[in-house]
């Protein structure tokens, strides 16, 4: 990496490791300040990294903890008011990458500036910069929890970016600021129903099957807020207004929407990519309009293989869901490729691609996509899980082992992702005639959940000789 990106390039987002050797020991140096409360030294020294590489997150991060510590707590003036960023819109239209210098010198007066804050995201946003949009907004969601427009701006982020249980507590803040919220109410419900989907969901993104009727159950509980009789009134209201100008940004928006709780995802699709093409390339809009194509696809699976499991025998009911997976599987690939090119930096856009690409059985292109995707910390153990998975699929068990080791090693709660890391682990371990290892992944299992899968069975078994 350079260490002077042209201001013509967009950032990409990078940890203090790919810092080139000079900046990474002005980072060292703005640490030792801060440790020794000399802030204004470390401000200094942490503005010039980011001037050189805007992408480092972790960088900004620290600088704005040092800048707060100035700056003493918020005042009222700077928690709402747009003070100092007005006169940057315009420089952000014409030249985003080149205006974060600028922003960043005027948050150094005031951190808390929630104008200036909104600024950074939505130019952090334009240039994919996705952890630094997130944590623009997250730092005015922890100085000013009574800022309820900017926070939900925060939850639609997170929740565009399929990040429910993000969206979840931010929507949840909300309520706290304001219990008379009603969008906030049902959004907090929404996005902890689909959070709990969720996790019942496998890396490679398929469905469990034992918690298709809770997942059914989380679906209603989230449309509690609103009866499907008033579901339908808001739809038709809405229809009619929309059939009366086509154009009205806000009612499709709206549609869409509803469209979505009516779980008709097909039509809230359509409406969302009708809303994008309003909003002049919103891109927060085109993420919701591919969520509900994706959600579409899996519904029609559900439905085939609820058909296949009520008549096993019927040859027709297998032969079309055969057909569907592979045809979606092939339309995935397509439609994930388009998206990855058009934000080639978005490591969850190189998960769902690489995602497809296994689906596909294409473990050989999935894999540098999968590995590209390691660097979102919100995904990454779901990425080794399933470069895992590819990799012994690829019949490379040792290359496989090394990744979900390190899963492994990551997690430290035995929820549902590491007993699938362990199981899978203990699947290969055995594969390859690593007995005890393998039972070693399957005890630790066995501790905590005797029912999980077959562990229970493999861990007596190996007692009885």
């Amino acid at each position: 990496m350079a260490d002077q990106p042209s201001q013509a390039s967009s950032p990409v987002e990078i940890s203090v490791a790919d810092l080139p050797k000079n900046l990474g020991d002005l980072v060292l140096k703005a640490d030792a300040a801060i440790e020794q409360n000399n802030l204004g030294y470390a401000v200094k020294l942490l503005l010039s990294v980011l001037k050189a590489e805007p992408g480092f997150v972790d960088g900004r991060k620290k600088l704005r903890v040092a800048e707060m510590k100035i700056a003493g707590p918020p005042k009222k003036k700077g928690l709402f008011g747009g003070g100092g960023a007005g006169k940057l819109k315009g420089k952000a239209k014409k030249d985003p990458a080149g205006v974060i210098d600028d922003i960043e010198k005027e948050l150094e007066k005031d951190p808390y500036n929630a104008g200036l804050n909104e600024l950074l995201h939505d130019v952090s946003f334009s240039l994919n910069m996705l952890d630094t949009a997130a944590f623009a907004l997250e730092t005015i969601r922890r100085a000013t929890p009574d800022n309820t427009k900017l926070l939900h701006k925060l939850a639609t982020f997170y929740e565009a970016r399929n990040m429910p249980e993000e969206a979840a507590a931010v929507y949840k803040d909300i309520v706290k600021a304001d219990p008379t919220d009603t969008d906030a109410v049902k959004g907090e419900k929404d996005m902890t129903a689909r959070a709990s989907m969720a996790r019942s969901q496998d890396a490679s993104g398929a469905l469990v099957k034992k918690d298709d009727k809770e997942t059914l159950a989380l679906e209603k509980a989230s449309r509690a807020a609103m009866t499907q009789d008033q579901l339908e009134e808001k739809r038709d209201q809405l229809v009619q207004q929309y059939n009366e100008d086509v154009n009205n940004f806000e009612v499709v928006k709206q549609l869409a929407a509803i469209y979505e709780q009516s779980e008709d995802w097909a039509m809230a699709q359509q409406m969302y990519e009708w809303a994008h093409t309003l909003s002049a390339g919103d891109a927060a809009l085109k993420m919701k309009s591919n969520n509900m194509k994706d959600r579409a696809g899996e519904e029609e699976i559900r439905v085939l293989e609820s058909r296949v499991e009520e008549n096993p025998d019927d040859e027709e009911a297998q032969a079309a869901l055969e057909e569907y997976q592979q045809t979606r599987a092939v339309a995935q690939v397509d439609e994930r490729r388009k998206r990855v090119e058009q934000n080639p930096t978005d490591p969850q856009l190189r998960y769902d691609l690489g995602q497809a690409l296994y689906h596909a059985g294409e473990y050989s292109e999935a894999i540098p996509h999968l590995q590209q995707a390691t660097r979102n910390p919100h995904i990454r153990t779901r990425v080794l899980l399933l470069l895992g998975r590819t990799f012994d699929a690829k019949g490379m068990s040792d290359m496989a082992i090394k990744q979900l080791t390190d899963a492994n090693s990551e997690l430290t709660v035995m929820d549902k992702t590491k007993k699938e890391v362990l199981y899978e682990l203990g699947l290969i371990h055995d594969k390859v005639s690593s007995k005890d290892d393998a039972l070693n992944c399957f005890k630790q299992i066995y501790e905590v959940d005797y029912g999980y899968r077959d562990v229970a069975h493999r861990v007596e078994s190996s007692y009885s000789g």
